[in-house]
């Protein structure tokens, strides 16, 4: 069955074809690094995750860059706030993101090109939008003038009839859905303190919608496959990077365009004045369990708002351990039996999973064929129908879903002596209703960093 995935372009799903069998090119919208990413942030770079790593599950050899937005109206104005350099500034949180990845395992990019270093692609691009007289000079910059390109608002769906042209705006980032003219260079301002590019095209710095542009064409050509981010970033950041793309090459920009709906929290848009902003770092000191964290925000389909709550976490624990109960039963099988119905299963399993994910990653529906063969998979342990060589399959078949997931733990294999010594006791304990000392071997083993619950079989 081939991939299909909804292209906001289209608004259809779609047949997935690369443009170079075999290989696929992606780039999505990083991080914007004057402050710690929160929790929306991150459902963008776990969907983008999952989406990449299907891609490789199916065979493709993926290309994948992510911009550092290092320079933006918000990064001038924290570093000048703190009186430090931007690069100063910038790279503290830079920092931060790449050890969030890292604790929610998101694979790294290829590529993770910052602003500051791609100038002169950018005004590369302006200058060819200039040349072209599609892009003109004003006091304050160089702007976009939007009623040049025919196919303004293709991607957004907003309509032009009735726009007052020559309307500017300035800033980097606007919420109103109102077309105007944009910014591709800005003159420096004294607001902008130390930050200046004195070039040929005026003394100042770039706009945050070429920054794209430049990054993503330098890395992956002025034609490449998806374009990923969140579904905030359609109007106006993904419609003007088409505009000034496509105006600079006349050149399709990108085939597919891949967005993820918002997360809530409580039911709400995050806000500070509500109480419930939360960075990744601010969840990890509530104690939650980043396993627990990434499964959450992968386990709705990416179209579909995710509502955030307590219950979900730790519906989200729950789920998380279930399938680390699984992987401990399956390692423990001892039988040298075999079922001649196991292969037969994985098989059906492994089929459920693809159609599932193959169709635009509906992956709540493979995450239940998951569930559903790890319970089967159960009884058949608890009546000693499965033998080790069958259990050795099952486990190799988790693998390969996991490279999907990434929230199954497979690190007990390389435990230590003691440890694993200590886990046999806690399963003797338990079988023997010796529930106080299967606690305390629990407990002690939690300050190990071995995180081990007791679970009903019938849960899976």
């Amino acid at each position: 069955m081939s991939l299909k995935l909804y292209n906001t372009l289209t608004r259809k799903k779609e047949i997935f074809k690369p443009i170079e069998k075999g290989k696929v090119k992606i780039y999505s919208c990083g991080p914007t690094v004057w402050n710690y990413a929160h929790i929306g942030n991150f459902r963008a770079y776990v969907c983008s995750d999952v989406l990449k790593r299907y891609l490789k599950y199916k065979g493709f050899k993926v290309k994948h860059v992510m911009n550092i937005t290092d320079v933006d109206d918000k990064t001038i104005k924290g570093a000048n706030k703190e009186g430090i350099s931007l690069k100063g500034y910038t790279r503290r949180y830079e920092k931060a993101f790449f050890e969030d990845i890292e604790t929610l395992d998101i694979e790294k990019a290829d590529i993770f090109p910052r602003a500051t270093e791609h100038t002169k692609e950018m005004i590369a691009i302006i200058k060819n939008l200039l040349n072209n007289k599609i892009a003109y000079k004003s006091e304050d910059g160089i702007y976009f003038d939007i009623s040049k390109f025919k196919d303004y608002g293709k991607l957004s769906h907003t309509k032009l009839e009735g726009l007052e042209t020559g309307k500017r705006v300035k800033q980097d980032q606007y919420e109103k859905e109102q077309a105007r003219d944009f910014a591709l260079w800005k003159n420096y301002d004294k607001e902008d303190g130390n930050v200046v590019w004195k070039t040929e095209i005026g003394n100042g710095r770039p706009g945050w919608h070429i920054e794209c542009s430049a990054m993503s064409m330098k890395y992956l050509g002025k034609h490449f496959d998806i374009h990923a981010g969140g579904v905030d970033l359609v109007f106006p950041h993904h419609e003007n990077e088409i505009a000034q793309s496509e105006a600079s090459t006349n050149k399709k920009f990108v085939n597919y365009w891949f967005h993820n709906e918002h997360l809530l929290v409580d039911g709400h848009k995050m806000s500070k004045s509500l109480g419930n902003f939360y960075t990744l770092r601010d969840l990890l000191a509530k104690g939650y369990h980043p396993k627990a964290i990434r499964y959450l925000l992968l386990s709705a389909h990416y179209r579909v708002q995710l509502n955030f709550t307590e219950e979900a976490v730790k519906a989200a624990e729950n789920a998380v351990q279930r399938l680390n109960d699984f992987m401990i039963k399956l390692r423990e099988v001892k039988s040298k039996s075999k079922n001649k119905e196991i292969d037969k299963l994985i098989q059906k399993t492994k089929k459920q999973f693809e159609i599932a994910m193959d169709d635009d990653l509906n992956i709540s529906i493979a995450l239940s064929h998951i569930f559903d063969f790890a319970k089967e998979i159960n009884t058949l342990i608890m009546e000693n129908k499965l033998g080790k060589k069958d259990a050795e399959k099952i486990i190799e078949l988790m693998r390969d879903f996991n490279k999907v997931l990434a929230v199954i733990d497979f690190e007990e294999e390389k435990l230590s002596p003691e440890i694993r010594k200590l886990i046999d006791e806690r399963e003797k304990a338990r079988k023997e209703k010796d529930f106080e000392k299967a606690d305390k071997i629990r407990e002690d083993l939690k300050k190990k960093g071995i995180i081990l619950e007791d679970t009903k079989e019938e849960r899976l």
